[in-house]
């Protein structure tokens, strides 16, 4: 099939979106279970009815929340297995519960008013991607709720190709695998993959932002634990006895860098230290923190900058004690991805037949693929079209949703004519 075809795509992804949107999904980092909350499998149990209904009989939901399914081979070449994943869950940083989506027509520029709550607005000023999108239809919540865009366009958009494909079976591919994950948000997504089951070589999580644009490398991330043991004494008889934990905790954050080095004051390859929690009494208390830098070099110096951060603050208490524990998270996937250049090479021209200038870019952030590529499988990210994720403000086009199910349909011939 070559590349000058033209192929007729259907407005079907945003149907699909919208059911999905209102199906609570929220994970729950306290919760110790995979899938964190038993409410994902409801859209899992959903999904691989969906697929099941295509003819993919294979289309199953595990017991830890994973849905798989297959598309089998329509050549034959020997073509690798590409696989395309999705997260079924939506962030815990915002409600999920009882999503009202609307759809905003033919937008013509300015401020968007969520209606439940017209204190959101999405304003082109804040949000400079509205401006690539006069004419197109907005799709956002009511301003009560995140949206789900994050990560349910992925989910409409794979589900999506894999109708088109089933019913166009002149479009030649390999054997395409799905696969919708539990538990992304809280840094679980592939704790419970099968890698055996799903048996793909190479794959793709579609979780991105701007149209067109493919991810290659993420941040690599640690998380770092510091547990602080002070001194208890009656407070009314403390006087030069007393070292109150929750007070060496707030020293220590408030030695933090104020410029530099946090989420609020860095962009680009810039990476942070990042407290995420603050817990504890007199005696005893705990800080969390996320450490996010490109290279592992980066993650080390901002580590040691954060000890030292508490060597200092603990010689003004004697008499206490701290413990830092580094635990690892995921690492910089471009490491992995680098030696498979046809990856990015075949997803950027597949976005170039979807109609649009493909952009190679960073993710100040980490995905399934992150991991997924230390695993053994390579996994960057294409565009998901989905904008302001994890905030009441979450917006996506159906014009871009769109496009991203093109990409991944041009996608799946292109692996199989270059075979």
């Amino acid at each position: 099939m070559s590349a000058t075809v033209s192929i007729s795509f259907t407005h079907t992804v945003t149907e699909r979106f919208l059911r999905y949107a209102v199906i609570d999904t929220q994970s729950d980092p306290a919760s110790p279970t995979c899938p964190s909350t038993e409410k994902q499998k409801d859209l899992g149990r959903l999904l691989a009815a969906e697929l099941q209904a295509m003819g993919l009989a294979d289309a199953d939901l595990d017991q830890h929340g994973y849905v798989y399914a297959t598309i089998p081979a329509n050549t034959g070449k020997r073509v690798p297995a590409i696989c395309f994943c999705s997260h079924m869950d939506t962030s815990p940083d915002c409600s999920g519960k009882g999503v009202k989506p609307q759809v905003v027509k033919n937008y013509r520029g300015g401020n968007i008013v969520l209606p439940g709550d017209p204190a959101q607005v999405i304003r082109p000023a804040e949000h400079p991607a509205l401006a690539g999108q006069i004419g197109n239809d907005i799709i956002t919540t009511d301003g009560t709720t995140l949206l789900g865009a994050d990560n349910k366009a992925g989910l409409a958009e794979i589900m999506d190709a894999a109708h088109f494909l089933i019913h166009n079976p002149q479009l030649k591919h390999g054997v395409i695998k799905i696969l919708f994950t539990p538990d992304e948000e809280i840094g679980r997504g592939v704790d419970k993959v099968d890698l055996k089951k799903l048996a793909a070589d190479f794959a793709y999580t579609i979780d991105g932002e701007t149209a067109g644009n493919i991810e290659d490398e993420t941040f690599s991330a640690d998380s770092a634990t510091i547990t602080i043991e002070g001194v208890s004494t009656h407070p009314g008889f403390a006087k030069g006895k007393m070292e109150h934990a929750i007070k060496i905790a707030a020293a220590i954050v408030d030695r933090l860098p104020k410029y530099t080095c946090s989420p609020e004051t860095t962009e680009g390859s810039q990476g942070f230290l990042h407290p995420i929690g603050i817990s504890g009494a007199l005696e005893k208390a705990t800080l969390g923190f996320i450490v996010r830098d490109f290279t592992d070099a980066g993650l080390k110096e901002k580590e040691e900058l954060l000890e030292g951060i508490i060597k200092e603050v603990m010689k003004g208490f004697p008499h206490s004690r701290y413990r830092l524990e580094i635990k690892p998270q995921y690492r910089n996937m471009k490491q992995v991805i680098d030696r498979h250049p046809e990856i990015v090479d075949h997803a950027m021209e597949a976005i170039r037949r979807a109609g649009l200038t493909p952009v190679k870019s960073s993710i100040r952030g980490g995905t399934d693929g992150s991991r997924l590529s230390f695993m053994g499988l390579p996994c960057p990210n294409i565009f998901a079209g989905e904008h302001a994720f994890h905030s009441r403000l979450e917006w996506v086009s159906r014009q871009d949703m769109e496009k991203a199910v093109q990409t991944i349909v041009h996608l799946a011939m292109i692996w199989e004519e270059r075979a």
